[in-house]
């Protein structure tokens, strides 16, 4: 009657335990979806940041020249500048 107890018991422990390495595989796997979800959305942000930096930097750039050529004007004392 023991031995048929403990084969019970075995049994159901074995189930329970194959029962958890299946519901811990999933999660690791939702986990793993998740962490690629984040990367492929930092990615994209990443890509709109430099996109815009880029334009910032062209505008930047025009300014400057704007600003380079003003000063020139300010500092011309003959006149002789347009």
């Amino acid at each position: 009657m023991m031995r048929v107890a403990a084969m019970v018991l075995g049994g159901v422990l074995l189930l329970g335990g194959g029962a958890l390495v299946v519901v811990a595989d999933q999660q690791r796997v939702a986990a793993v979806q998740s962490a690629k979800d984040a990367v492929d959305d930092a990615r994209e942000r990443l890509a709109a940041t430099r996109a815009a930096n880029l334009d910032l930097a062209d505008r930047l750039t025009g300014l400057r020249a704007e600003i380079a050529e003003q000063e020139n004007q300010l500092a011309d004392v003959t006149g002789l500048l347009p």
